[in-house]
């Protein structure tokens, strides 16, 4: 494949308009219960930040079970799926939520989209909360792909040693590049089929910029592969690429769902719940 560096990305959409409260919820009112839907470092500080409102707002945070050792949030902790949107739906009137947040990662596509169609059909509000997308800057070499499968077919012009970021999920697009070396770096062991020349390194971020810098030379690394997921945690291993010249292939995120947008931070799910200072 041939790619181009990408140019810089726009910044996430304006949010939409809320729905209407639930039936039950004080019109125009605060919610009385939240369940936040999370796994990400944004969802432990919205978790925290209800549990510590003044107003007494129960808040309920959903896992999904990946990890077996996840961080645990402030409130009460779900674990598991709900078996799609109607399951969710049923889940939000029997616990009686008047407020759904989406905080999961920005690539778990399908409970966003579960997420959407349950606060559709139940009428609690839902507010979607994003961390902004990377966005390159002078110096860096980035080569934006739809997805894990269009990485691969760049990797052959770019790199034969890869340092592969994108989570323990989905490698078997990589399983067929026989003439590679990859590092894969996860939290969790990663799921096969994997390539032939493989070695994993399981850990957790934050990373610095001079582990990251170091790493990528202790490994000789070519050509850096992760997803779009923005954040700090994970950050400095762009700056480490920029510095040494490397170029890196960006996974976009999935869309949002239609009529769907997202606000950026913690502050701005608790003005949307009605939770913010004045």
């Amino acid at each position: 494949m041939s790619s181009q560096p990408t140019e810089p990305r726009p910044g996430p959409p304006a949010p939409s308009a809320g729905r209407s409260p639930a039936p039950g919820a004080a019109p125009g009112g605060p919610p009385r219960h939240v369940l936040v839907l999370g796994g990400t470092a944004e969802a432990r500080r919205l978790a925290a930040g209800l549990a510590a409102h003044p107003g007494g707002v129960r808040v309920t945070t959903s896992l999904a079970g990946r990890t077996t050792r996840p961080w645990t949030p402030a409130g009460e902790v779900r674990t598991g799926g709900f078996g799609g949107a109607d399951g969710l739906a049923d889940w939000l009137r029997a616990h009686h939520v008047d407020a759904l947040v989406d905080a999961t990662h920005p690539f778990a596509e399908s409970i966003t989209v579960h997420a959407a169609r349950a606060a559709a059909a139940t009428g609690v509000p839902a507010v979607v909360l994003r961390r902004p997308g990377w966005r390159p800057v002078p110096g860096d070499r980035w080569y934006d792909v739809p997805s894990l499968a269009g990485a691969a077919e760049a990797l052959p012009a770019l790199g034969r040693r890869v340092f592969l970021t994108t989570g323990r999920l989905g490698l078997a697009a990589f399983a067929h590049l026989t003439d590679h070396h990859f590092l894969v770096r996860s939290v969790e062991p990663p799921d096969p089929p994997l390539p032939p020349d493989t070695e994993v390194l399981l850990a957790r971020g934050p990373f610095t910029l001079p582990d990251e810098r170091d790493l990528l030379r202790a490994h000789r690394v070519d050509v850096l592969v992760t997803k779009d997921s923005g954040g700090e945690a994970t950050a400095a291993k762009l700056t480490a690429a920029r510095e040494l010249g490397l170029p890196v292939v960006v996974v976009r995120r999935p869309p949002l769902p239609p009529g769907v947008a997202a606000v950026a931070d913690v502050p701005a799910v608790l003005h949307r719940l009605g939770l913010g200072q004045e």
